[in-house]
């Protein structure tokens, strides 16, 4: 039988229980979170985080919660095997364009991407400012390195999507891979545009869906991949274009969030945790819920504990 095993965050899974409330099951497996029947499949939501779409049509449903699906036993063996956009290995020490984002499982500030053009006599220099994998880095640290890498000149483009923008876009149907699918691509195209006559020996991006994910979501606002784009996972631990990339888009965040805290006058807390909520709740009572919906992710879990707390 056909099925889509996705693994969410817990604040999609509430999001997901409330789209299929008329739906749900009254008998649900041992270590599920709840179960549900559309015309399409079975969704079982697990407590993990792993949900699973399986029957006539998962895909139908799978697709409108999250990218990277991993397809049932007829394909489990192949999706353990690197697919046809994975980089040669040859792609890290030449000239290449990298791609990553941050932000996009914050409930307050921006998601930004950043696309960072990285030629192969700048990438020794790179490493000895400090580049890596920007995960390995605290604040500071990113704003202190991200200084160093405009200064030395390296071509970017960077895009944020504000949160009354990416509301918009929710509310309208969109997921959060379609966003980044076209914030990476408008990055990379205003990027290669930049760096003209120029052309990279490949463009890699930080692999956050399936390839033909990716495309689908571009031909459905009538664009197509640019040449020569592979995709991986953990890029940045092996791209230094990518952990270029990580770390300018992650600078940006923190500027946002920085700012943020001046306009509102509080502490604003990066990710979904419960000092989100209460961070929330004092936004709300003093600003209105309007001025949260300008500055969070309003689908995001975080708002309705913020109200309970009020």
């Amino acid at each position: 039988m056909p099925q889509v095993v996705l693994t969410l965050p817990k604040y999609k899974l509430t999001e997901l229980k409330e789209h299929y409330r008329t739906s749900l099951k009254s008998s649900i497996p041992a270590h599920a979170a709840f179960s549900a029947k559309t015309s399409n499949c079975t969704i079982t939501a697990y407590t993990s985080g792993k949900v699973l779409f399986q029957g006539r049509n998962p895909e139908a449903e799978a697709d409108k919660w999250g990218d990277g699906t991993s397809r049932g036993k007829k394909e489990k063996s192949q999706s353990r095997r690197q697919h046809s956009f994975h980089p040669p290995e040859s792609l890290f020490t030449s000239s290449h364009i990298g791609s990553d984002e941050a932000g996009t499982g914050d409930f307050f500030g921006p998601i930004t991407v950043a696309a960072a053009y990285v030629q192969d006599h700048q990438i020794g220099q790179l490493k000895a400012i400090g580049v890596k994998d920007s995960k390995h880095l605290s604040d500071n640290q990113i704003t202190h390195i991200a200084k160093q890498i405009v200064q030395m000149n390296i071509p970017y483009s960077l895009m944020r999507l504000n949160n009354t923008k990416y509301n918009e876009w929710q509310e309208k149907g969109w997921t959060q891979g379609k966003m980044k699918t076209l914030l990476h691509h408008q990055a990379i195209d205003k990027l290669l545009a930049k760096i003209e006559p120029h052309r990279p020996e490949g463009i890699l991006i930080d692999q956050f869906s399936q390839p033909e994910v990716y495309q689908k979501h571009l031909r459905s606002e009538k664009k197509r991949l640019q040449d020569k784009v592979y995709f991986m996972t953990k890029a940045e631990s092996y791209s230094l274009s990518v952990a270029v990339a990580s770390i300018l888009a992650r600078s940006s965040f923190v500027k946002a969030m920085k700012q943020m805290e001046l306009d509102t006058g509080l502490t604003i807390p990066k990710g979904a945790s419960p000092a989100v909520d209460r961070a929330a709740a004092k936004v709300i009572k003093l600003y209105g819920e309007d001025k949260l919906r300008e500055v969070a992710k309003f689908h995001f879990a975080n708002r309705e504990k913020a109200k309970k707390l009020l």
